[in-house]
């Protein structure tokens, strides 16, 4: 294959389009710099004009720079404002299919179905799409790194904690969750550099695994987080970050569409955990599940 053949298929590859861009930027937006933030907005409101525009027409539009629009770009996960161009188009012609409906006392069952699974269904193809991959890459290094982890959760996370506990102690991890938020605030305070922290807050504004986050990382753990909105004051105590991407309304609450999402996140992250070191997973996993048979008639 010739090295130019190569050169195009690489720039093919990196043009493709990315779905679910217009979220990508809801979701980030509040955690831009001003120029960037500038662009945005200005994105958010003119989607079919900036699918036509040069890099250099939406710089003069928003009245900041080119290299304000790629840094928009890069910190969106994109290669470049080509890319952004495709995906805008691609999101423009193709509406998101499930529209994000309340509840209404009229709704029959076969509504309220309806609603519930399409939100579900809306919740993991938003998350998905602002996963990063290098983040559960990264994750995956920072836990198996470390000697133990410890996972927090409080309210509606607390179970989603539990279950990672579950999930990890299937494949052999050292693990233990804390939901309890005076025995967090001590656990947190006794971790170290050998311990990896994981911590589930749908907000990321809860006060209490806001404070057991910022205790661990004080006492040298490295922390991972999940949580739905990338400006909570929660990820400045994070060294890896998971975001999900459900949203709320009236009757659908954080404690339904972002668990799935937060569930689904771990499926990927357990995965992944389990693959890094597959025959010890694959052997511990039988194991457990030998053990596990005894409960069962």
């Amino acid at each position: 294959m010739s090295t130019e053949h190569t050169k195009r298929g690489a720039r093919k590859a990196g043009d493709a389009f990315i779905g679910n861009v217009i979220s990508r930027i809801r979701i980030r937006k509040d955690s831009l710099g001003p120029s960037t933030s500038t662009i945005a907005d200005y994105v958010l409101g003119h989607a079919n004009a900036v699918v036509g525009m040069s890099v250099t027409e939406l710089a003069e539009a928003t009245g900041t720079s080119e290299g304000s629009v790629i840094n928009l770009c890069r910190q969106l996960g994109l290669s470049g404002f080509q890319q952004l161009k495709l995906s805008l188009a691609q999101e423009v012609v193709r509406p998101v299919q499930f529209i994000h409906e309340d509840l209404q006392p009229s709704d029959d069952t076969s509504t309220v179905c309806q609603k519930m699974f399409h939100a579900g269904s809306e919740a993991l193809r938003e998350t998905l799409s602002i996963l990063d991959p290098d983040a559960i890459s990264m994750a995956v290094d920072v836990i198996r790194s470390a000697d133990r982890v410890e996972i927090y959760g409080i309210g509606s996370s607390a179970p989603i904690a539990e279950d990672a506990q579950y999930r990890m102690l299937r494949i052999g991890l050292d693990a233990k969750v804390v939901v309890d938020s005076h025995i967090q605030a001590i656990s947190a305070s006794r971790t170290g550099p050998n311990v990896a922290v994981l911590t589930i807050s749908h907000s990321g504004s809860t006060h209490e695994t806001l404070a057991a986050t910022r205790l661990a990382r004080d006492a040298g753990a490295k922390t991972i987080i999940i949580t739905n909105f990338a400006s909570s004051p929660l990820q400045a105590y994070a060294d890896v970050k998971l975001y999900t991407m459900a949203r709320e309304t009236k009757f659908r609450s954080e404690a339904m569409t972002s668990r799935i999402a937060q569930l689904c996140i771990l499926d990927v992250l357990i995965a992944a955990l389990a693959l890094d070191d597959y025959e010890r997973a694959t052997t511990v996993l039988r194991q457990t599940s030998e053990v596990l048979s005894i409960k069962r008639f």
